[in-house]
Parts: C-alpha cells; sequence; structure tokens
C-alpha cells in the first residue's frame, strides 16, 4: 500500500514538474515579446495646450485628450485614497498582482466568461502603456508578467503617477487634473472628498456613471466608494455621512474660448502655433501660451465696433427674420434648434407669438442644461413699437418699405433675435445681425504686441478675420506713408503743392484724380494737402518725388511686399490689411523704429521651459547680484530705424490737424492728444480711421464682405472715427494725457498756413510748424506742380477752373 502511494506521489510529482515547466516555457514563449517597459521612464502623454491673456485669463484650451500632468507630489492624500480605495486598497503592499483576483478572473474564463476583474492599479498601468485591451488569457499573463518588473523597477508613487495620470474619466477627459476641471471646475486641490469618490468611480465605466445621465446609478457607486474609504480607515463614519448627503455637484466647465470677446484673436494664434511647431505641438504638446491680449482692452474694441456696426446697420432698414418656425404646438423644442450667436450674450433667439400694432408678444429661445436637455419651461417676453422702430422701415425685395404697425414686419412663428432692456423685467429690443462688418486692431507702437483684435460683428456668424485677412484698399489712410517719404526727402510740412487738376497719361491711358468733393483749393501746404485729404496734391507729390521713392517706403513700413510704381497707388488703391496699417502707423508713433506685430509675448512647453519670447531686446547689467552705485540698466532696443525720428513728429503732427482742423474733427472731442488719418475708398467701399496717441495705436475699417458702395457721403470721417472715438474714450479713461515728445535739435517756427512762408509778429492764421536742423520755411513763395507759365508744372496749360481756384483759394474737405 505504501509502495502504491509512494508510487501515485511520484507520478503526480512528475505531472506536476511537467505542467510546472510547461507553464514555465509557456510564459517565458510570451515574455520573449513583451515591449519594453522602460518606455514609462520617458513617458510624455498628450498634455492640453493653454492659451492665456497678458493678464493670466485663460482664453482657449486645445487637446486632442484634455489633460494636465500633475507629479504625485502635486495630488492630495485624499485623491489618492480615493482611488486606492476604489481600485486597489492593498497597493502598497502587494508586489504587482492580487493572486485572489487573478484566480477568480481564471476560473470564470475557464467557464466560458470573458476574462476580467483583478487588476491591480500596476495591471493597469501596465494594460495602459503598454498592452492592448484584447480580453485573452495570453493578454492577462503578459500583464502579470510586466507588472512584477514594473514593481522592481520603479517606486510604487511613480507607478501611481503613471496611473492617475493617464486614466480616462469621460467626457473627454485624461488624468486626474483635467477630471477635476472638466467635471468640477476646480483645480485637484480644491476637490472634497465626495468629489474625489465621484472621479475614483468613473475609470471603471464613465458611461456607467454619467452624471446626469445616470445620476442615481453615480451617486451609488461614488458612496459605495466612500464607504470603503472608511473601511480602509481613511475618512471617519462622520465625514462619510457628510460627503454622501451631498449631490453630484457636476458643473462641468466650458470648453473651447473662455474669453467670449477674443474669438478672432485666439483662432489667430492657434494659426501662428501651428505654423511655427505643428499641429501635434498644439494639441498633445501642452504648452503654456501668454498672449499680448488686454482683455478690457479686447471688450470696449469689441462693444464699440459692434455698437458702430449696428447703428450703420439699422439706419439701412430691417431685412426680416432669421427664419420661421411653427408655433402652433410647443415652440421651444424647434426654437431651440435654431442656432443662435453664441459669443454675443447680450443677444437671445425668440420667436414671435403675436404681434400687433402695438409690439410684440415673443418666446425665448430655452436655455440648454449642462446635459443638454432642453429647459422645460417656456419664457416670454416684449417688444413694443418703440423698441423696434428701426424695423418700420423694412427691406422687402430690395426695396424699402415703410410700415405702420409691428405687424406688418413680423407674424407669429418669425424667429428674430432680442436683446434685453435694461430695468425691463420682461422688456426686449429687437435686433438683427448686421450685413456690414469690418475689422480693427490695437497695439502697442513701442513693442508691435496687439492688445486687442475684432475680426467681425460676431464669430459665430462668421470666422472670417477681417483685421487680418481682408484685403482691403486703405484709400487716404495711406496719404501719411507718402507725405512721410516726402519730408525725408527734402520736403517741409511747409512746401507748398498746387491743389489744381491734373491728368496723368501712360501710353494709351488718361487719367484724371479728383478730389472727393469735386473742387481745387489752388495752392496749399503739405499740412493742408493732409489735414484736408487732397488728392490732387498726393498725386502731384508722388509724381515729384517719384513713384519709386513712394513704393520703397510703402515697402519699407511693411503697408505692402511689392508695390507696383503707379501713381493711383498713391491714393491708397492698393490692397492691404488693417494689421499691416496700424503696423504702419505704430512706425510714425514711435519715432521712426520698425516693429514687427506680435500676438505671442511668450511660449513655455510642459516643463515650463521658454521656448519662444517675443521681446528679444538685450539688457546689460539686468543680472547684477548687488547695486553698488551703477546707473540703472536699460533695455537695448535694436530695431532698424526706417524714419527719421523728425520726419515721424512732423507727420504726427500734420496728423494731429487732422483731428484737430481736418476730416476727423469728431475725435477732438476727447480733449486728447491724438493723431490720426481718415480714409473713404472709391465709390465709398470702406470707411477707414487710423490713430495713435503715444503709447497707443488704433485702426480699423468698415465695409461689406463683398464690396459696395455704403453710401454717398459716407466717409471715414463720418463712420469709422466715432467707432474709434467710442474706444479710445474708455480704453484712455484714467491715463494721462501725454503729448507727442518733440525730437531734440528740432525748430519750431511760425508760418503762414497759406503761404508756408514765415509770419510776421500778430500775424492772423498761422501755426507753429517743425522744421528740421538747416531747414526752414521758403525765403520766397514757390508753388510746387505750377510753371512760370501758368502751366502746372508738367508743361500743361491750367485749365480755367484751376485758375479759378488758385485766384479763389476755396475747397472743401471730407
Amino acid at each position: 500500500m505504501i509502495r502504491l502511494l509512494g508510487y501515485f506521489f511520484g507520478i503526480g510529482t512528475a505531472v506536476a514538474l511537467l505542467v510546472a515547466a510547461g507553464v514555465a516555457v509557456y510564459v517565458g514563449n510570451l515574455s520573449k515579446d513583451l515591449p519594453d517597459y522602460e518606455v514609462l521612464a520617458r513617458y510624455e502623454p498628450p498634455v492640453t495646450t493653454r492659451i492665456h491673456a497678458s493678464d493670466g485669463s485663460l482664453m482657449a484650451e486645445y487637446a486632442h485628450e484634455r489633460r494636465l500632468y500633475l507629479p504625485i507630489q502635486a495630488i492630495p492624500d485624499r485623491v489618492k485614497a480615493a482611488f486606492l480605495s476604489a481600485e486597489d486598497k492593498n497597493f502598497y503592499n502587494h508586489p504587482g498582482i492580487d493572486i485572489q483576483g487573478i484566480g477568480r478572473a481564471a476560473v470564470r474564463y475557464v467557464s466560458g466568461g470573458p476574462m476580467q476583474g483583478g487588476s491591480t492599479i500596476t495591471q493597469q498601468v501596465a494594460k495602459n502603456f503598454l498592452l492592448t485591451n484584447e480580453q485573452t488569457l495570453d493578454r492577462k499573463i503578459k500583464e502579470a508578467v510586466l507588472s512584477f518588473r514594473i514593481e522592481e523597477a520603479y517606486s510604487k508613487d511613480r507607478i501611481l503617477e503613471l496611473y492617475l495620470n493617464e486614466i480616462f474619466f469621460g467626457l473627454g477627459a485624461y488624468g486626474i487634473a483635467g477630471a477635476a476641471l472638466t467635471y468640477f471646475d476646480k483645480s485637484v486641490n480644491e476637490l472634497t472628498t465626495a468629489d474625489a469618490a465621484y472621479l475614483a468611480a468613473l475609470p471603471k465605466g464613465p458611461a456607467n456613471y454619467h452624471p446626469f445621465r445616470h445620476t442615481e446609478r453615480a451617486i451609488e457607486r461614488r458612496n459605495w466608494v466612500i464607504d470603503q474609504m472608511v473601511e480602509n480607515n481613511y475618512i471617519s463614519r462622520d465625514e462619510a455621512e457628510k460627503a454622501k448627503a451631498e449631490g453630484l455637484g457636476v458643473k462641468p466647465r466650458r470648453g473651447g474660448t473662455y474669453l467670449f470677446a477674443g474669438e478672432y484673436f485666439t483662432e489667430e494664434v492657434r494659426r501662428e502655433i501651428i505654423s511655427r511647431y505643428g499641429q501635434t505641438a498644439l494639441y498633445e504638446g501642452g504648452l503654456s501660451v501668454r498672449t499680448t491680449l488686454n482683455p478690457e482692452m479686447q471688450r470696449i474694441a469689441r462693444k464699440a465696433m459692434q455698437t458702430g456696426l449696428i447703428k450703420y446697420d439699422t439706419l439701412r432698414g430691417y431685412r426680416g427674420p432669421v427664419t420661421t418656425i411653427d408655433v402652433s404646438g410647443d415652440w421651444g423644442v424647434p426654437l431651440g434648434e435654431v442656432k443662435g450667436l453664441d459669443d454675443v450674450p447680450e443677444w437671445t433667439l425668440a420667436v414671435v407669438l403675436e404681434s400687433g400694432a402695438s409690439g410684440l408678444r415673443i418666446g425665448l429661445k430655452p436655455a440648454r442644461q449642462v446635459s443638454g436637455e432642453l429647459v422645460k419651461e417656456r419664457v416670454e417676453g416684449t417688444v413694443s413699437k418703440e423698441d423696434m422702430s428701426f424695423a418700420m422701415r423694412h427691406v422687402v425685395d430690395g426695396k424699402t418699405l415703410k410700415a405702420n404697425s409691428p405687424a406688418d414686419v413680423l407674424k407669429p412663428g418669425d424667429v428674430v433675435f432680442v436683446e434685453k432692456q435694461e430695468g425691463g423685467e420682461n422688456a426686449y429690443r429687437l435686433r438683427q445681425m448686421p450685413e456690414v462688418s469690418g475689422g480693427m486692431i490695437a497695439m502697442d507702437p513701442h513693442t508691435g504686441r496687439v492688445l486687442a483684435m475684432v475680426g467681425g460683428f460676431s464669430y459665430a456668424q462668421s470666422e472670417f478675420n477681417r483685421a487680418t485677412q481682408a484685403m482691403r484698399q486703405p484709400g487716404s489712410s495711406f496719404k501719411p506713408i507718402v507725405y512721410a517719404a516726402a519730408l525725408d526727402n527734402g520736403y517741409t510740412p511747409a512746401s507748398v503743392i498746387m491743389d489744381g487738376p491734373i491728368t496723368i497719361q501712360s501710353g494709351n491711358t488718361v487719367w484724371t484724380p479728383k478730389n472727393y468733393d469735386g473742387r481745387a483749393a489752388g495752392p496749399s501746404t503739405l499740412r493742408s494737402g493732409i489735414e484736408r485729404s487732397r488728392n490732387l496734391m498726393t498725386v502731384r507729390l508722388a509724381n515729384d518725388m517719384g513713384m519709386k521713392l513712394v513704393a520703397e517706403y510703402a515697402e519699407r513700413f511693411g503697408v505692402y511686399d511689392k508695390l507696383a510704381p503707379y501713381l493711383p497707388m498713391s491714393l491708397g488703391s492698393g490692397e492691404t490689411t488693417v494689421m499691416r496699417m496700424v503696423s504702419a502707423y505704430a512706425i510714425m508713433a514711435n519715432g521712426g523704429r520698425s516693429i514687427k506685430p506680435s500676438l505671442i509675448d511668450r511660449i513655455q512647453d510642459r516643463y515650463g521651459k521658454t521656448v519662444f519670447r517675443h521681446d528679444d531686446r538685450g539688457c546689460e547689467g539686468c543680472n547684477a547680484s548687488d547695486w553698488q552705485n551703477q546707473p540703472e540698466p536699460e533695455l537695448i532696443d535694436n530695431a532698424e530705424q526706417v524714419l527719421d525720428p523728425m520726419t515721424a513728429y512732423q507727420i504726427t503732427s500734420m496728423m494731429v490737424g487732422v483731428v484737430q482742423r481736418g476730416t476727423a474733427t469728431s475725435v477732438a472731442e476727447l480733449g486728447r492728444h491724438i493723431a490720426g488719418k481718415t480714409g473713404t475708398t472709391n465709390d465709398e467701399k470702406d470707411a477707414w480711421f487710423i490713430g495713435y496717441t503715444p503709447n497707443l495705436v488704433v485702426g480699423l475699417y468698415l465695409g461689406y464682405d463683398k464690396p459696395r458702395s455704403l453710401g454717398r457721403g459716407t466717409t471715414g470721417g463720418g463712420l469709422s472715427a466715432p467707432v474709434f472715438k467710442d474706444f479710445m474714450r474708455a480704453a484712455l479713461e484714467g491715463t494721462p494725457n501725454v503729448d507727442f515728445k518733440v525730437p531734440d535739435g528740432m525748430n519750431l517756427v511760425s508760418i503762414d498756413r497759406k503761404t508756408g512762408m514765415q509770419a510776421t509778429p500778430g500775424q492772423p492764421g498761422t501755426i507753429m510748424e517743425a522744421f528740421k536742423p538747416g531747414t526752414g520755411p521758403a525765403d520766397s513763395y514757390w508753388v510746387i506742380g505750377m510753371g512760370e507759365d501758368g502751366s502746372n508744372g508738367y508743361g500743361e496749360a491750367l485749365s480755367p477752373q484751376a485758375n479759378q481756384a488758385i485766384q479763389s483759394g476755396g475747397g472743401g474737405l471730407y
């Protein structure tokens, strides 16, 4: 019997050894092709890129996986406790696998079920980083082997750090930091016990515990995690009961752009980052981008631009509703599907429920809950006849008709935009999306930093950025470039040019330019020519010094890359952008130094290393270890001097005259030292104004995207200058009224406005004019463009109208 037992024992031992050997061979074969776990040491997960305004305000986030990487030391103990209780309470004690859990999973697999469960945090790291999600025994064994190796190579804290930063939480969030922001709009440090427990419940199945679709199930799972935290002695029973009494408290964070007034700016930054580093860096690189945008100035610019566009548009009448829906049943559902303007929060969509002689009864578009479901309540309001008075002139088939009653304009079912009236409980004002648009830029002239950018009325309406992408004729706003070239090459502000008819013949082409008002003022100084924006004087000046020189300066100022040297270009007929024009004016504002416009101050990589900085000025002595009575360090500005500083002051002084006496006198109401120039293109298709103080340059144009006339008599001074004025009034509030600095060595001389010659003491009609050293008023009267024989200086006889203009000196301005 004993021999028999020994025999069976021997056989059993042999079988066991064979099985063990087979298992060893099997496991060994599987282990040969295992991934290299050392890649975990070089792990760089896709991380969210964040874009900030100059004051640190978050503007936008870009990511395929919304993740912010946190080292384990930055994760609070209560958060770690929640995940350990939910996923692997023995994490800090086991060697990488849970033997009992593996056994249960194997039994389930052998019995025909799927392979699942029993995974430790280490195994999940092995699976998520190095293996696939296939449910097979082979994968489970590979996972176990890798877990042992990972445990030997890395500390427990490093493994937990990898896990907490990699796992998916649903709603597009990856990693604990991203989940805290996505679900609760909190940093990880701000998470409560209840918050942490809910997040710890999500990795097992984010869709199963969705905060809005499966709220009860989510709370039940969260409470189970809280109980596990008590059982593992992480929190007390009292703390647990308080946490379980709370609701989920989920407050999803807004995605996309956060600074609602800066969508055009943000998109421009996004394109620049892609151009500089590529899409992968933007969506996975975890860049921290500090932009130049001033949020308050951006809000002011947006408001000023929208107000100007609305004012112009409403004077042209009402073009009708956005669309029409059926209001016989529940109007909230179809109204909720109509797309509004997300970036114009002051406006909302509404449907007309009743229309009568006194006004409208409207139903407002239902707000959406965070769950994506429409609110059940239906909110109504009213629009009085007075608050839709502009619509009494409504446009039908291109014809403007006059209505006597709101019922003649809108009917039940019409969907319209409305804006809440201040002080009225349910009173609203009728609005319509403007057809006219435009672009606007505010810039620091000393650094080129773009402080504000408006690319149109609404980014939701049109993503086309009219401040940087729209190629438009600058019209007369280009003239300061022509005059600056002249002042830099021997002319003075007191030089006299003939403002009279001129005909230019080139081959078989004859060009006869005219002043805007059709009149001629006779001999006039350069100052008068720019203040009154005289086309004939500008053409004569460009012709006198040569268009090649004008083209050179236009390219030097960055208005054009290449300007054809044809005389019509001197009147701004070449196309350029608002950004380029504002940059050119910045050169005149800063004393003639070139600037490079920038939307980005600094870019840091995921580790905080600065990889780009716009301000590359040097600073000797800035890093001194201590102060030893040395002078204060100064930034060394290596910017190219593209214009004589004295010329820059002269042209600035002349454009101050545009504001004080010329085509932009409405701006003078601000009582500020401002230089600027209006611009109106042929057939009034675009209206421009660009102006500046010593520390701020602002430029804009208004016009239709498909250029057409804005209306006879519409000018830059009448349409765009008021927008500039509204912006400057708010943007400069509380700042000192700084005057433009006169360069050392310039001579200020009193001259006669009309003749440009030195004035006698007490003579009326004089002005103090700035002259460079070695220059001054002419000793004798000389008119550029008028020959001694009574011709215009180019062998062409003057017309009777020109002679009359010379004698009368009359003329108009615009």
